[in-house]
């Protein structure tokens, strides 16, 4: 800890809400006051949301091996805390130490959804550096991006000396190393970026420029496209057994688990589940260890086995039974946060069942068969009522459903099918139910408005206007059961910002950073969103939005995400696209024959099955 800026950073803490979040020497943190190489990992909003993140954890895991490096942690402070730092002079500080972030060799920022963006300028400013990495000199910290939403990194590209596309775990190290290498013999700001541009996967965005028709060219040797790294083998990578264990409540409170990354499902609206392919388990010994070490390590109560769809591993049923005998009279929950309907079992209800009940989740996403079929839900209503059955037949009360409107050719008869297969699900629960407990059936249903997202068969559709998503809502709202039910969506004038910031190019970052001046940030939260903020930033900058959201690409067109390589086959992405609009399914390779992607040989790297793993 540097004693004169904490004796600085102090006496703000008895004036601001929740004092915790900026305060050190919580469990399981890990301090190198003396090492040679200072990284700093920033999750861009509060600390109770960055602190639920697994990614930091797991970078932390990854960064200690390396020697000699220190790695240290910053959130975004609360308001309160912001405008009494910027009265007081005092710089964006890491937890660890207390040393100003500016002062740090590297600066990682994570990029997990596009509301945060405003808050990277935040993060940034309060750190005293140059929002812009073009306006950086040699005496500051390299920032480097990563993330979810780095595979359309433009809107934020002119924010970042670099960005890494992909998994991280190998990568950190080689961005540090090279980092380390270039600075340790003299070499310039200029050597650096040259350097890291030569690492596959990493995005170097002052290497490229826009040409005439919109796409991103490399200046001199950089690449022409950026190939998405991709970790091969998840069991060679160190798992966070012993995380940092937060003072204050944070969201998902509790002890996560990743079970298996990548998902072969093929929706079609979804991003996460095209872009982190191919499938790769853990084997059920690798996950029951971390996660009784895990609770052995933290204390929690609850376990959370996490993927984009943990159902579908192939020995979640081993894992489940070895853990419900281990964790028995513990009082400890086995969590699955992440559930297909037409994976979920009997078995795995019992055996969830065993413990502390925490709630199941679905997403049945559409409402009708015709538009599942669409979006390659592959499920149907009768997978739902029966999964609804044996869930509440072994004694869950209360189940949340997310669907989603707006999705390519829905009508208004499919937003009402929404509405009619809930209370299906409600007469289901209930028919399994015993009489005296009935009342106590709930069911939540969550609508969100779909964003057409970068590396999907439906990254060439625009999102419906928000007038239109305004009478979709209230039509679903007047067909739902009221009792029962609780319904919720997601604020219209969010999606449709949302979508803005996934869809656009490198300009976008002119109106991000009009926002952030006028006041935006925070804009996950409710309380802090402020659409008018945006709307007048992007009319200061030129850009319609409007048109950024809705307007559909030409297939074949140049994206502005055009540069960066998923290992995903455009012809793949365009013939699912056909497929969605004729209705027609394509199964999951995973279970059965390849389905041409391009991901596999693309980037050399297979679906693995614990069960097939080393032989």
């Amino acid at each position: 800890m540097t004693p004169d800026l904490w004796q600085r950073v102090e006496p703000l803490l008895e004036r601001v809400e929740r004092p915790s979040r900026y305060v050190d020497r919580e469990w399981g943190v890990r301090r190198l006051p003396d090492a040679g190489y200072r990284v700093v990992l920033a999750y861009p909003d509060a600390y109770e949301v960055g602190m639920a993140n697994q990614a930091l954890q797991v970078l932390s895991a990854c960064l200690a091996e390396e020697p000699d490096v220190a790695v240290e942690r910053v959130f975004v402070p609360w308001v309160d805390m912001t405008a009494l730092m910027r009265a007081e002079g005092v710089p964006l500080f890491t937890l660890e130490s207390c040393v100003p972030v500016a002062s740090c060799d590297l600066l990682g920022i994570t990029l997990p959804y596009e509301l945060t963006y405003a808050n990277i300028c935040e993060v940034l400013d309060l750190a005293g550096l140059p929002l812009r990495a073009a306006e950086r000199t040699e005496d500051h910290p390299l920032v480097v991006g990563g993330g979810p939403s780095a595979h359309n990194p433009e809107p934020v590209a002119p924010f970042f000396d670099a960005i890494l596309v992909g998994d991280g775990e190998d990568a950190v190290g080689e961005i540090v190393r090279a980092h380390r290498s270039v600075t340790g013999r003299g070499g310039s700001r200029t050597e650096v970026l040259a350097a890291l541009a030569a690492i596959d996967g990493v995005y170097v965005p002052l290497l490229y420029q826009a040409d005439d028709t919109g796409a991103m060219r490399p200046v001199g040797s950089a690449p022409a496209r950026v190939r998405r790294r991709v970790v091969d083998d998840l069991a060679r990578v160190p798992a966070p057994t012993c995380p940092v264990v937060p003072y204050a409540d944070v969201v998902h409170d509790r002890v996560s688990v990743e079970v298996l990354r990548g998902c072969a499902r093929g929706c079609r609206f979804c991003q996460a589940g095209m872009v982190y392919r191919p499938v790769r388990e853990r084997s059920a010994d690798e996950v029951v260890h971390d996660a009784l070490e895990a609770l052995r390590c933290t204390g929690y109560e609850e376990v959370s086995l996490t993927s984009l769809s943990t159902a579908d591993h192939s020995q979640l049923a081993d894992i489940l039974r070895r853990l419900s005998r281990r964790l028995e009279g513990t009082a400890v929950a086995v969590s699955v946060p992440s559930l297909r309907v037409d994976s979920f079992t009997l078995t795995l209800a019992r055996l969830l069942g065993d413990g502390r009940k925490s709630g199941l989740t679905f997403a049945p996403e559409a409402g009708s068969q015709r538009l599942r079929d669409v979006i390659n839900k592959n499920v149907t209503a009768e997978d739902l009522l029966a999964t609804v059955r044996s869930a509440f037949g072994a004694g869950w009360r209360r189940v949340k459903l997310y669907f989603m409107i707006g999705l390519p050719t829905e009508t208004d008869d499919d937003v009402v099918a929404i509405a009619a297969l809930v209370s299906e699900v409600l007469a289901a629960a209930r028919e399994v139910t015993p009489p005296g407990e009935r009342g106590g059936v709930r069911v939540a249903v969550s609508v969100s408005t779909f964003v057409p997202k970068a590396h999907t068969p439906f990254q060439w559709h625009g999102q419906i206007p928000l007038a239109e998503v305004r009478r979709r809502q209230t039509l679903l709202r007047d067909a739902m059961p009221r009792k029962g039910v609780d319904l919720s969506w997601h604020d219209a004038d969010v999606s449709f910002l949302e979508a803005v910031l996934a869809r656009g190019g490198r300009r976008l970052a002119d109106a991000i950073e009009a926002a952030w001046r006028s006041g935006a940030v925070f804009d996950a939260w409710s309380e802090r969103f402020s659409p008018g903020l945006w709307e007048r930033a992007f009319e200061a900058v030129g850009i319609d939005a409007s048109a950024v959201a809705s307007e559909p690409y030409e297939v074949g067109a140049t994206l502005p995400w055009s540069h960066i390589d998923s290992g995903l086959d455009e012809a793949f992405l365009a013939r699912e696209r056909e497929r969605a609009l004729a209705a027609l399914t394509t199964e999951d390779c995973t279970f059965s024959g390849c389905t041409g992607c391009g991901v596999c040989p693309g980037l050399g790297v297979d679906n693995v099955l614990a069960g097939e793993r080393r032989g």
